[in-house]
């Protein structure tokens, strides 16, 4: 119920945020002032982002993620970047670091083992974009890629570690 109750807080705290924003000037659609959005993590949106003004998460991811580890609601937007880097065994060993993550088509998501939590792998869930599924790793400094072609939404998870909340997501744009 922890979780819920901390979701329902982020919710009521965008909409609070956006209606204040609205209300109070018309913005310049950079985030400042909460107009409109364009799809890039930019202006107002229905979960304000965390890292470099995430923008709104799609439902699905929303969804996915709901009581994943280090999850709190919003999306790092990673768009205009060659490459990115996820950190696997994040936070108490037991997360994908950033969780959530949006990023331009063509772009590759490396996967780097912090060493923490165990062995771990990355393996894409059902009706997701790709297939993919790394071997286990549990040394530090192991990585996985995989390049990122279509647009859509990649969910993910560490199979062993799934039920305790280490999940991923990736929303191509």
């Amino acid at each position: 119920m922890q979780e819920l109750s901390r979701r329902r807080f982020v919710q009521a705290t965008g909409a609070t945020v956006a209606a204040g924003a609205i209300a109070g000037c018309t913005g310049d659609g950079n985030g400042n002032g909460g107009n409109g959005g364009n799809g890039n993590g930019n202006g107002g949106t229905e979960t304000e982002g965390g890292n470099g003004g995430g923008g709104d998460v799609p439902q699905e991811i929303a969804d996915h993620l709901d009581g994943a580890n280090l999850y709190e609601g919003s999306i790092e937007d990673h768009t205009g970047e060659d490459q990115v880097t996820v950190s696997v065994g994040g936070g108490d060993g037991l997360a994908f670091d950033p969780p959530a993550i949006r990023i331009d088509s063509s772009t590759t998501v490396v996967w780097e083992w912090t060493g923490e939590g165990g062995s771990h792998n990355v393996a894409s869930v059902e009706g997701s974009e790709s297939d993919f599924t790394s071997d286990y790793y549990s040394s530090e400094g192991e990585t996985f890629e995989q390049s990122f072609d279509n647009t859509g939404i990649q969910l993910y998870v560490c199979e062993p570690h799934r039920t305790q909340g280490m999940k991923g997501a990736i929303e191509v744009v």
